[in-house]
């Protein structure tokens, strides 16, 4: 799901998204949805709450971490999630630093709903393939533990 006033009016394409979407498919994934949606801690909320009632079992916001005055994806996300995982966030924050150093301002955050992974990332999308290298490994064992596998 990709958070950006610009795209959700037309007045730029989504890169961010289908290279998600690219990504996630040559990692193994299947149905991948891309979708846009506008910034703002509501719009945010909605589409999430939209695609949890559809069955998704990960959902990716791409963008609307920073400091910017309608970056509120992480507000949108917390007012969905059950439990906080905390650890993903910081290990996203840790790769985009290794690439540069205002990753330190994203704000994303990480948890679950019911069985589903719900993982704010970056808007570019080269950040968003950097935090692909360290959230995939982990995304599989994360639904194995949420549908009820041992550790």
């Amino acid at each position: 799901m990709t958070v950006s006033d610009r795209s959700a009016s037309g007045e730029r394409a989504d890169a961010s998204g289908p290279a998600a979407r690219e990504a996630l498919v040559a990692a193994g994934f299947a149905d991948v949805v891309v979708t846009v949606v506008p910034d703002g801690e509501a719009p945010v909320r909605e589409a999430l709450t939209a695609a949890l009632a559809d069955g998704a079992r990960l959902v990716l916001t791409l963008g609307g971490t920073g400091v910017g005055p309608r970056d509120r994806t992480p507000e949108g996300t917390r007012g969905v999630i059950e439990l906080e995982l905390p650890g993903i966030a910081e290990v996203l924050r840790e790769r985009g630093r290794a690439a540069v150093a205002t990753a330190a301002l994203t704000r994303g955050i990480a948890g679950t709903v019911g069985d589903a992974l719900v993982v704010n990332l970056p808007g570019s999308p080269k950040a968003v393939l950097e935090s692909f290298e360290v959230l995939l490994p982990l995304v599989g064992h994360v639904l194995d533990q949420l549908a009820g596998g041992d550790h």
